[in-house]
C-alpha cells in the first residue's frame, strides 16, 4: 500500500509546501571525514538538551558518523510527510502510540534483523515498553524514554481536610470520599477547590475504562468501547460533573492557568490531585519547589482488587523512516542510545526512568525525582497497559473525546460509546482486510 491515502483532504499547495519546507530541514551539515545521519526529534527545552548529550557522547567515540540533531515541531506529522516525498531524514523519534499508524503506512522499517545482529533482545527492556514498539508481530522501533502515570495529590490540603496524607486513596471509592471532603465553595455556591476532576488535566480520557477492568479494543480489532465495564468507568467520570454542576464545572475550569506555568491548578492548591506522569515533578520542582506533594498508583474499584495496579504505559520510540538513505549508520546511533550508558543519559535528563531492565545504582542515587522507583515499578506490573494498536486510534480517539463532552454534559454513556463503536468498526476493520490481505501475500 502506498502513502497516498494519508493525503485525503490535504491542498496539493499545502502539500507542495509541507515537503519543501521539510526537505531545507533536512539538509545535513557536510562531514566529508563521516557519513551524516539526520535526525529528527520534538523535544524541546530541557528534553531536547539531554537528546543533544546523547548525540554529542555517540558523536565523540566514534569517527565514522556524524549524527546531525534536530529539534523538530510537529515531528511526527513532518516525518511522515517528508517520508512519503522521498526526502526522510535518517532517524526519527515519535510518540509510541502513533507506531501502528507510521507501521501500516509503510513508512518506517522493522528492526527485528538489525536488532539479531547487533544482540538486541526483547528480554533487554521492561515488557510494557518494548510492546509499544511492535505491531503485528514485528519491532518497528526501539524505546527512547518511558512514562507512566500515579495519583500526585497535595498532601497539605489532604492534612487540613482532616486526612492522612501518608495514607492517599487506594480505591475509587475512597478517591471520591476524598473529594468530597476536599472539596471547597464559596459563600457565593461556587466551586472554589477540587479534591479531584477527571477532567483535569483530561488528558487521559480513553483511559478511565482500564482501571475498571474494561478495554476500547479486542485482540481481534473489535471495537468495545461501550462494554459494561467501559459504561461504568464513564459513569463514574459523569457523576463528578453531576455532583459539582455542568456549569460549575466549566466556570472554574475556566479559571485555570496554563499547564506549563505557576498558575497550574495543582501546582496552586485548586485541584487537590491529578492523574498525571513521572513528568509530573519536574514542574514541582521548577515552580513550587516546596509543595507538599506524593504520588501512589491510582486507584481502582474495591470490588475488583485483582485490578491493583493497574496503569498507563506510555513511551517516545525511535525509528528508521522507510527510505534512509543512511539506515545502516543510523541503526548503530539507535544501538547506541539503546546502551545503558546512552538510554540513561537520555533519561536521567529528561527526568524520567529507564526502560532497560538492566539500571545502574547511581541512577536512582541521582535522580530528581523521589518517586521514580515507583513509577518504574509500576511499568513491571502485569496490569500495566498501553493505548489500543491500531493505525486509526487518531480517528477513535477523536470519537471517544467528542462522546465524553456529551457525557460530561451528562447524555447517557452507554448510548454515546456505543455511537463511538458503531464509527470507529468499520475503519478497524478496513485495517483488518488490509493487514490479512498482506499476510495472504506472504507480505
Amino acid at each position: 500500500m502506498n502513502l497516498s491515502h494519508l493525503w485525503n483532504g490535504l491542498g496539493v499547495v499545502a502539500l507542495v509546501a509541507c515537503v519543501v519546507a521539510t526537505e531545507k530541514i533536512s539538509e545535513p551539515k557536510k562531514r566529508p571525514d563521516r557519513v551524516v545521519v539526520t535526525y529528527w526529534a520534538g523535544w524541546t527545552d530541557f528534553e531536547a538538551d539531554a537528546m543533544q548529550k546523547v548525540v554529542d557522547a555517540f558523536n565523540a567515540r566514534q569517527d565514522k558518523i556524524w549524527v546531525d540533531y534536530l529539534s523538530v515541531s510537529n515531528a511526527d506529522e513532518k516525518t511522515m510527510m517528508a517520508t512519503a516525498g522521498g526526502i526522510p531524514p535518517d532517524v526519527a523519534s515519535l510518540v509510541g502510540t502513533n507506531l501502528p499508524l507510521y507501521a501500516y503506512y509503510r513508512a518506517i522499517q522493522p528492526l527485528d534483523d538489525l536488532c539479531r545482529q547487533a544482540g538486541i533482545k526483547t528480554s533487554d527492556y521492561i515488557p510494557a515498553c518494548i510492546d509499544i514498539c511492535r505491531y503485528r508481530g514485528k519491532v518497528y522501533s526501539l524505546p527512547t524514554t518511558p512514562a507512566t502515570t500515579a495519583l500526585h495529590y497535595n498532601k497539605k490540603l489532604l492534612r487540613e481536610a482532616g486526612l492522612n496524607p501518608d495514607k492517599p486513596p487506594a480505591t475509587i471509592e475512597e478517591l471520591d470520599a476524598m473529594d468530597e471532603k476536599v472539596m471547597l465553595r464559596g459563600t457565593d455556591g461556587k466551586v472554589k477547590r477540587a479534591g479531584f476532576l477527571p477532567t483535569e488535566p483530561g488528558w487521559f480520557p480513553w483511559s478511565w475504562p482500564y482501571f475498571f477492568g474494561g478495554s476500547l479494543m479486542a485482540d481481534d480489532g473489535q471495537i468495545t468501547t461501550d462494554q459494561p465495564q467501559n459504561v461504568a468507568a464513564y459513569t463514574w467520570m459523569q457523576n463528578y460533573a453531576k455532583r459539582y454542576g455542568v456549569n460549575q464545572v466549566q466556570t472554574f475550569k475556566q479559571g485555570f492557568g496554563q499547564f506549563n506555568s505557576p498558575q497550574n491548578p495543582f501546582l496552586d492548591g485548586r485541584v487537590a490531585s491529578v492523574l498525571q506522569g513521572v513528568w509530573m515533578a519536574n514542574f514541582i520542582q521548577k515552580y513550587v519547589p516546596d509543595l507538599d506533594w506524593g504520588a501512589s498508583p491510582f486507584p481502582v474499584p474495591a470490588s475488583h482488587p485483582e485490578l491493583v495496579g493497574k496503569v498507563i504505559v506510555d513511551m517516545d520510540i525511535i525509528v528508521l523512516p522507510r527510505g534512509s538513505k543512511h539506515a545502516k549508520e543510523g541503526f548503530e546511533f539507535i544501538k547506541f542510545v539503546q546502551s545503558r550508558e546512552g538510554m540513561e543519559l537520555l533519561c536521567m535528563g529528561q527526568k524520567k526512568f529507564s526502560p532497560l531492565i538492566d539500571v545502574s545504582p547511581e541512577f536512582y542515587a541521582k535522580h530528581p525525582n523521589p518517586y521514580v522507583r515507583m513509577f518504574r515499578d509500576q511499568a513491571l506490573d502485569k496490569n500495566a497497559f498501553a493505548a489500543p494498536k491500531t493505525p486509526v486510534w487518531g480517528q477513535y480517539l477523536q470519537e471517544l473525546q467528542a462522546a465524553i463532552d456529551k457525557i460530561n454534559l451528562l447524555e447517557d454513556p452507554k448510548t454515546c460509546l456505543a455511537a463511538v463503536r458503531k464509527r470507529v468498526q468499520p475503519m478497524q476493520d478496513e485495517v483488518e482486510k488490509v493487514e490479512k490481505l498482506r499476510h495472504g501475500l506472504g507480505d
